[in-house]
């Protein structure tokens, strides 16, 4: 929001989140769900992908966690890995709308 000179209460009228729940992103240092992160892109102009590296301290930082993945999981990573960003966009953007027509 800063990098855009957006205040929270723009942000929120731009992309119909509260400003309550924006709050408790920053306050409590966590991730909007997977349903607000493409509104939150556009508004922002950015990619999933660089919206997420940079929450995290950016794709450089170290990570402090492990997850063990299966073959299925790995191959998918992987694949995602190696994308570019509008592709992998387009992905997250896909793999949303099969989550909303569960």
């Amino acid at each position: 929001m800063k990098k855009r000179g957006l205040s929270q209460k723009e942000f929120s009228e731009q992309t119909g989140i509260s400003q309550s729940t924006i709050s408790d992103w920053k306050r409590k240092n966590t991730n909007p769900s997977a349903d607000k992160i493409l509104k939150i892109c556009e508004v922002l102009r950015v990619t999933p992908y660089e919206l997420l590296a940079e929450s995290a301290g950016g794709a450089n930082k170290e990570m402090d966690y492990v997850f063990a993945l299966n073959e299925e999981e790995e191959h998918v990573l992987e694949s995602f890995r190696n994308l570019g960003g509008r592709q992998k966009e387009r992905l997250l953007g896909y793999m949303t709308a099969l989550q909303e027509n569960k």
